[in-house]
């Protein structure tokens, strides 16, 4: 029944023309119980979507770079309660009246530091007149100037005292850099993708057919993802989008969403933090991630019943959050057209990539895919 369902759901998508194509795996204990590939990889040259296809994997990134980034805390090279500047002493945000407040790693991962997203603001915002990158566009854009127009722009908020969706991953991927002497590509290779036999996360890729052609949700048919493009997403906010930025080696490595990958890639890292396969953390390391490290009262982008760990959001109050999902679910997207949840209390994940904005990550698919488990 299951599976007939999620079957419903994919072809839905495809035959309505939400989504391009697309590649939706489920595990359970460990074990695939749904594989499918749909659609089109590239809908010019009719390329036929394989489950073997790698994406841009957006904010898909952000529970990747956050293990790599616990591993470093396991090993006693960073603790979360350090000071961002004792790791990049020029790093000094300020507050609106002027003071520069301290802002330590564990604020930068749970979005609790006080930095935004230029994606979050109108085109007036601060973050966008600093000319902010979100990882995603500006190709060639290095570290070291977004670092710099990130600290012009004012905190939102002193740190620990709000929760905002932010850049902090890649302020973090800036530290651990800085910390270890490594690019985040020799960590992401050394502490994630080597332990667990991976081969296609990395930050930067030539041109390739398997690489799947991103496009943005438009009537009568998605159209392909340009540079430049930027439709809105909340509000008067909108991702500006540079698919061609992940052929830019010089480009920054974007903790927050650089990373490509292939869906089966992805579901390998979601495993083994599960305690399925080889261990890339410690069992109490992934407990910690999986419990909430925000304030109650704090509210996320996701609303109420939602809080926020270590890597994803956590379903705190399925009344609250007025869905379906079961307290204690994981959960997070990413902008290129992807959506994940992971439930631990029925050792079950799912993880739908699409190569199709938004829909794959906020439109009618992965709320189906999700009712087709829970409702």
């Amino acid at each position: 029944m299951m599976m007939d369902r999620l079957d419903a759901a994919m072809e839905a998508a495809i035959s309505e023309k939400r989504i391009v194509g697309g590649v939706l795996l489920v595990c359970e204990r460990g074990e695939t119980v749904y594989a499918r590939a749909i659609g089109l990889s590239d809908r010019a040259s009719g390329r036929v979507m394989e489950v073997t296809d790698r994406f841009r994997l957006a904010s898909v990134t952000k529970p990747i770079a956050t293990a790599c980034f616990m591993s470093l805390v396991e090993d006693g090279t960073l603790s979360l309660s350090d000071p961002v500047t004792a790791y990049l002493p020029d790093f000094r945000p300020r507050l609106p009246d002027g003071t520069a407040p301290e802002i330590t790693l564990h604020h930068l991962i749970t979005h609790t530091s006080g930095l935004g997203y230029r994606f979050l603001e109108p085109e007036t915002g601060p973050y966008a007149q600093a000319g902010v990158s979100d990882g995603m566009d500006q190709p060639g854009l290095s570290m070291k100037e977004n670092l710099e127009r990130i600290a012009s722009a004012p905190l939102y908020f002193a740190p620990g005292t709000g929760w905002r969706y932010s850049v902090g991953l890649d302020v973090m991927g800036a530290v651990a850099e800085a910390a270890t002497g490594q690019g985040m590509q020799a960590l992401i290779d050394a502490r994630i993708s080597r332990p667990l036999g991976l081969g296609s996360l990395a930050f930067a890729v030539p041109p390739a057919a398997d690489l799947a052609t991103p496009y943005i949700n438009a009537t009568p048919e998605p159209k392909p993802l340009r540079d430049g493009d930027r439709p809105l997403l909340w509000g008067e906010g909108g991702v500006t989008f540079a698919p061609s930025r992940v052929h830019e080696s010089a480009s920054f490595a974007s903790s927050g969403a650089g990373l490509t990958g292939r869906a089966e890639d992805v579901m390998a890292v979601f495993r083994s933090l599960m305690g399925h396969g080889p261990a890339i953390l410690a069992p109490e390391t992934v407990a910690q991630m999986m419990r909430p490290q925000i304030p109650p009262e704090v509210m996320t982008i996701r609303g109420p019943g939602f809080s926020f760990g270590y890597g994803w959001a956590i379903v705190t109050d399925p009344g609250l959050a007025a869905a379906p999902d079961p307290a204690g679910m994981l959960k997070w997207g990413g902008v290129y057209g992807h959506s994940w949840f992971i439930d631990p209390a029925a050792a079950r994940v799912s993880l739908l990539l699409t190569n199709t904005a938004y829909e794959g990550m906020q439109g009618i698919l992965p709320a189906q895919i999700l009712a087709a488990f829970y409702t």
